[in-house]
């Protein structure tokens, strides 16, 4: 039986209002929101342009009920220039790699969340020093890789499809799990702080119900991952008196951060002046940092999703088996995964049976 919320939901996917969408498979507005409200079913002609519009198998139009995800339990960075209609496209995409959570779920045994959430009762500072203790990171480790340790906390991480650029990474709780969404377009360092700066969201803020973060809230996410990214201790070992544009360029693959978060970072705790800072900023500016990380490094990926579907195309499971159990077309699913959905390479294969500890089959 067709599922007028599906509809809805593969709408909303694409960007698209029941104007804009009824012109294109040439139904009325009325006819469409008839379909989107139980009123009217689509007929089987109507349906099949519906599916190609939208980019989605017929099988998704018939799939259970699914609700939406509440735009007020979401971490979105308060930017003016974000349309509903984008920040809609984004909701409802999480949503669906909200589905291919559960569906993981029923299939793998995955870490426990194991996320402190004090809330405001601890500024961004005591927060991280809290965190740094209870995940036993130590006082000024650097870490390595900001998804996998989230990762193995019980956190979800996946990526946002790139043609909405303008939407930031963005996490919310949902029946006790906590989501993160990255945009993929980001230099791999704004991407390790942006994971970091969700972190803190999802510890400090998770009774806030507001939809849009105000700037204070921005502002001690930020300071949160500054801060968890950038020990004290760790830079006060490692920078040298009054350090120049070059050594901060080279010292920030020590903690792998953008040039610079690493000047702000070293300005707040007064190792650079207020001249080097503007200096520094300036020069920066000059070199191209503003507008992206020369010599980046490698981009951060999910180890979860690289695991579970590395065991599945080992057991003969396709990507396009997963696709049909979803209801998505590959090229949908694969924007939810940081394009993970090629088969395993032969030299990764000792890599992940050495890594066998964070994934188990559910027998």
């Amino acid at each position: 039986m067709f599922t007028p919320s599906r509809l809805t939901l593969a709408r909303k996917r694409r960007g698209l209002t029941l104007v804009e969408l009824g012109n294109r498979v040439g139904v009325t507005s009325q006819s469409l929101s008839n379909y989107e409200h139980g009123r009217q079913q689509p007929s089987e002609g109507t349906l099949k342009i519906l599916a190609d519009v939208l980019d989605f198998p017929p099988t998704f139009f018939f799939a259970p009920e699914v609700d939406e995800i509440d735009a007020k339990s979401v971490n979105f960075r308060a930017r003016s220039k974000m349309a509903a209609s984008t920040r809609d496209a984004a909701l409802a995409e999480s949503r669906l790699a909200v589905e291919l959570s559960d569906w993981i779920d029923e299939r793998f045994k995955l870490p426990q969340v194991d996320l402190p959430t004090p809330g405001r009762k601890m500024n961004p500072e005591l927060a991280v020093e809290y965190l740094r203790e209870y995940w036993r990171l130590g006082e000024d480790t650097s870490i390595r890789n900001t998804i996998h340790m989230v990762e193995a906390h019980g956190v979800r991480v996946f990526s946002l499809a790139p043609e909405y650029s303008e939407v930031d990474a963005f996490s919310f709780w949902r029946d006790g799990r906590p989501f993160i969404f990255l945009n993929t377009l980001k230099s791999a360092p704004r991407s390790r702080f942006d994971v970091a700066h969700e972190l803190g969201h999802l510890i400090m803020h998770c009774d806030d119900d507001t939809g849009f973060r105000t700037r204070a809230a921005e502002k001690e996410a930020d300071e949160f991952a500054s801060m968890l990214l950038m020990p004290k201790r760790s830079l006060a070992a490692r920078v040298p008196d009054s350090p120049t544009t070059d050594q901060i360029i080279r010292l920030k693959r020590h903690w792998n951060v953008s040039a610079l978060a690493l000047t702000y970072r070293l300005h707040s705790l007064g190792l650079i002046s207020d001249w080097q800072y503007r200096q520094s900023v300036i020069e920066l500016g000059r070199l191209g940092f503003r507008t992206g990380e020369p010599d980046a490094g490698a981009r951060e990926t999910s180890m979860l999703l690289k695991k579970v579907f590395g065991f599945l195309w080992e057991q003969g499971t396709t990507p396009r088996h997963v696709a049909v159990e979803l209801n998505a077309s590959l090229r949908e699913l694969n924007s939810w995964v940081f394009d993970l959905l090629s088969p395993p390479q032969a030299e990764d294969r000792k890599a992940r049976s050495d890594k066998q500890s964070l994934l188990h089959v559910v027998k």
